[in-house]
């Protein structure tokens, strides 16, 4: 078995402030936001797709410049893709190809946050996948960016 963190997010990696103000609030009580227990406390969206192992809920701080963006979340706690089963990894794609189907979206990406954060630059630390489709029909469009790593001034910063 994996050891884990005892810090389940990183507000570092927050992008607006509603977002580091709820993971204040996480820090504070000291438990994962993601895992199924916790979940309706912080996140305010409904589940689309539920499977066995994942479920899959809007996004509640999209990128921008998306049409659709949506986090698929492991219901047991795991951070790093080694953890997972195999019956857990095909039903991801299995609940992400649903998805895409149900949006009749034409394209996408999506990419899975796992592990350290200062290299996923995610803000939670529990395995997730995001589904993005980019909104490519809006007057203003400019490309959805995903970062990955965290800057080396933030690094420094602790």
């Amino acid at each position: 078995m994996t050891k884990h963190s005892t810090q389940f997010v990183d507000i570092e990696n927050a992008r607006v402030d509603e977002q580091r103000k709820v993971m204040q609030e996480i820090i504070d009580r000291g438990h994962c936001p993601f895992c199924p227990e916790n979940l309706a406390l912080y996140h305010k969206q409904t589940n689309e797709l539920e499977g066995d192992h994942w479920f899959i809920t809007k996004n509640q701080w999209p990128y921008k410049n998306t049409k659709f963006h949506y986090l698929a979340i492991l219901k047991r706690h795991a951070e790093l893709v080694s953890e997972l089963t195999n019956e857990e990894g095909a039903e991801l794609i299995q609940l992400l190809g649903q998805l895409e189907k149900k949006l009749g979206v034409k394209g996408g990406g999506f990419a899975v946050r796992f592990g350290d954060t200062n290299y996923s630059a995610g803000t939670v630390k529990h395995i997730h996948a995001q589904f993005i489709v980019p909104d490519i029909e809006k007057d203003d469009f400019e490309p959805v960016r995903f970062k990955l790593g965290k800057d080396k001034a933030e690094k420094q910063s602790y």
